[in-house]
């Protein structure tokens, strides 16, 4: 939907996707395949090449007058990671839309859900990584990407239907500050509830739970470590305040530590995923409101 938007708004955007069309999305209406002999159109089929994509993306960034975006599975960014590593190197404006962001997405298995790959693209020097938590978050964080003229950008997005946990207006894009407090406690705070992307709706539920226990949790929704490090102290003291936290994502630990301290807890991935649907996964590896609760009233006790 925020791609049809920007497809419409401007002819600067040149898509594609690595044979994943219908399962990414990256196609929006009256772009037009680029055909041999007829180049009209704004949309590219890669084929099963994902770092032939990431690499005519690079072509496409060096030679200018486009901003390219191409779309895979997340998982495989381990076969774009060659070319997505000189994107960075480059300091090219390329933007990857990597769907099907964890075990959310199902049935495929372990073989598809991406559990370190987040982590790699955190560790990527010059590299936005965006995982935003609903449409409202989308919509600004391929706006923070559009914008970013010298760093690739990675839009981290879930297979599963998400609620839009963004009601309040502002004209401020929030995601660009890479973190912000989505639901302040009622009062001085408890915990404090990080969370990513899809994980951010267990991150709200556990914070209902909590206060029937008389227990007052911050929401914390971080779409991008990397705009976060940017922001001065002060901002980032005020988001993420001095309680214990807890840190929800379906994907490995790796990072967190850095923003839930040494006494802070992880909801997540330990080791890879399984076949199932995305529900059952979720409960299964404990990555639930109930989950987040108890882990909470440990560091609250």
């Amino acid at each position: 939907m925020v791609l049809g938007v920007i497809n419409e708004a401007t002819d600067l955007t040149l898509g594609g996707s690595a044979d994943l069309t219908h399962s990414n999305y990256t196609i929006t209406k009256g772009l037009g395949s680029v055909k041999p002999g007829d180049f009209a159109g704004r949309y590219i089929h890669y084929g099963v090449r994902e770092h032939g994509m990431a690499a005519a993306m690079n072509g496409i960034a060096l030679h200018g007058g486009f901003i390219p975006y191409g779309g895979t599975f997340m998982c495989f960014t381990d076969y774009a990671r060659g070319a997505m590593r000189l994107s960075a190197l480059m300091s090219q404006r390329v933007v990857y839309v990597m769907t099907h962001d964890s075990i959310g997405l199902g049935e495929d298995g372990p073989t598809h859900q991406p559990i370190e790959h987040l982590a790699m693209l955190r560790a990527t020097p010059n590299m936005l990584t965006f995982r935003p938590a609903d449409a409202v978050e989308t919509t600004e964080c391929w706006q923070a990407a559009l914008e970013s003229k010298g760093t690739p950008s990675v839009l981290a997005l879930s297979r599963q239907s998400l609620p839009t946990l963004r009601t309040s207006h502002t004209d401020e894009n929030l995601s660009a500050k890479g973190a912000y407090i989505l639901k302040e406690a009622d009062g001085k705070r408890d915990v404090t509830l990080l969370a990513t992307g899809s994980e951010v709706e267990i991150a709200v539920a556990a914070a209902d739970l909590l206060a029937k226990d008389g227990i007052k949790a911050a929401v914390v929704s971080m779409p991008s470590w990397e705009l976060f490090e940017k922001q001065n102290e002060a901002y980032r003291k005020s988001v993420l305040g001095n309680a214990p936290r807890v840190a929800i994502e379906a994907a490995a630990r790796l990072g967190w530590d850095r923003w839930i301290g040494e006494k802070g807890a992880f909801v997540g991935m330990e080791g890879f995923g399984a076949s199932a649907p995305a529900p059952k996964l979720y409960e299964h590896f404990g990555i639930t409101p109930q989950a987040v609760q108890e882990a909470a009233r440990r560091l609250t006790a």
